[in-house]
């Protein structure tokens, strides 16, 4: 198991789920990939992300995240395990050479972060791991191993930004994960819903032998424009995996939709505002 696969492995625990990996992805890419947009911005404001960035992106997924760094001029490699998402990145970034939509330098690589590394390929000035931890048992699992395979193509004093969940009372979205816990209960708590704790991201970046160097709070309200577009969209975060594989899907939907019941309002839109974490850490 290459590191980039650990950390969305332990969201399978037990029997693989059965699930249409493409449209999946698809989900992630239309619908929930941009609930954390608030996120990236506010941490590339907060660095100066530009025209002199070389980032690198752990676990980059569809790409958007890149994309907006791109667009303010950095130089962007994004490394995952999940060839159907790379498949869209490289749809956003890697069009073909005559697209506008190219961007110059970008890179995509299906692997570790090693493999995004050469011996002509220059020092990342920045790392960013935005998948967001503390929600589940075990979700950061793998992560100290993949910011190890990753700080050695930094230069000394580079930024880490690490992400993750905030407490569950800012948390709306913190009610309804708790069914993914309920009906995984028969695998013995794999995938298990937890409250985030204060100290979850510095502990990770410890362990990574990062120095934590400050932190900033951000809201990101999880918005659908209908409770299918929901249900689809949270199943494509992998959260309910554990939940999918001890009964079925049908009734993880079933009881996902009734779980965002309270959360529509009149005009049968879905919204649930959360507040996620960042932490910025420094390469030794």
């Amino acid at each position: 198991m290459t590191p980039t696969l650990v950390r969305q492995h332990v969201r399978h625990a037990g029997p693989v789920a059965r699930v249409d990996l493409r449209a999946r992805a698809r989900d992630w890419s239309e619908i929930q990939e941009r609930m954390l947009v608030p996120l990236y911005e506010a941490v590339y404001e907060r660095l100066e992300v530009g025209s002199g960035t070389r980032l690198l992106a752990l676990g980059c997924g569809s790409g958007l995240a890149l994309l907006m760094a791109a667009s303010r001029g950095a130089a962007v490699t994004g490394v995952d395990s999940c060839p159907e998402r790379l498949a869209l990145a490289r749809q956003r970034l890697l069009p073909e050479p005559w697209d506008p939509r190219a961007r110059k330098g970008a890179r995509i690589v299906d692997g570790s972060p090693g493999d995004a590394a050469g011996a002509e390929t220059p020092a990342y000035t920045m790392v960013t791991a935005f998948e967001p931890i503390g929600c589940l048992a075990g979700d950061s699992e793998g992560l100290g191993e993949l910011l190890a395979a990753a700080t050695p193509l930094t230069g000394r004093g580079a930024p880490v930004v690490l992400a993750g969940w905030g407490p569950p009372e800012r948390c709306a979205t913190s009610s309804v994960l708790r069914v993914a816990t309920r009906l995984a209960d028969p695998l013995h708590g794999a995938g298990s819903w937890r409250a985030a704790l204060r100290d979850d991201l510095e502990e990770v970046a410890r362990r990574a032998g990062l120095r934590p160097d400050g932190s900033g709070r951000v809201s990101c309200p999880f918005g659908y424009a209908d409770l299918d577009s929901a249900v689809r969209g949270l199943l494509s975060t992998g959260l309910f995996d554990a939940a999918i594989a001890a009964t079925d899907a049908n009734q993880v939907e079933k009881e996902l939709a009734e779980a965002l019941h309270a959360h529509r309002r009149p005009d049968g839109t879905v919204w649930m505002p959360n507040v996620f974490r960042y932490l910025i850490a420094r390469t030794a």
